[in-house]
């Protein structure tokens, strides 16, 4: 099972190596929904890094989904990301295999974020995994991509781009 934050059933599920150093999700062990108003307490009690995590996350699904965004990704990540039915998950356990069945869709997408997190969790043991550029790693099979760090200066918005290219290819 799955831990972290979000929807459970996301088709968008990114991987990160580290937890918000808050007790509520240092001993979280299932996938649990958001609720309005956290992803802000998140960034006042932890600081920057957390709220970048965020605001690169809904950059990142308005340029994904920018036809069906009905508002500024600052208004989605304050009332959808990551809550129940928002189709996002960020979490905290290693990119599960296939074999859990009915649990994850199969189509849906899986961003790595970080090139030490990927290659300690075997990205690069997969056959089928190959490197695009400096930046980004791919397994079509998988449906595995691997990415910067959802930080401003690795993934900066022409990058942001690319990865939503990137994703928008599983869906051809």
């Amino acid at each position: 099972m799955p831990v972290g934050l979000g929807d459970e059933k996301a088709h968008v599920r990114v991987y990160i190596a580290n937890r918000p150093p808050l007790s509520d999700y240092l001993e979280l062990a299932e996938c649990r929904p958001m609720v309005i108003g956290e992803i802000a307490r998140i960034a006042q009690e932890t600081g920057n890094h957390w709220r970048k995590i965020f605001n690169v996350y809904a950059k990142l699904m308005a340029e994904y989904r920018s036809e069906a965004m009905t508002s500024t990704w600052q208004a989605w990540r304050d009332d959808v990301l990551l809550q129940q039915g928002s189709d996002t998950a960020l979490l905290f356990s290693t990119v599960p295999d296939s074999n859990l069945g009915d649990t994850i869709p199969i189509e849906a997408i899986h961003l790595w974020m970080g090139k030490g997190f990927a290659s300690e969790n075997g990205f690069f043991a997969e056959q089928g995994s190959e490197w695009l550029d400096a930046h980004f790693a791919i397994n079509r099979r998988k449906r595995w991509i691997l990415c910067p760090y959802f930080d401003y200066r690795q993934l900066s918005n022409e990058r942001i781009q690319r990865l939503a290219v990137l994703m928008k290819s599983f869906s051809v």
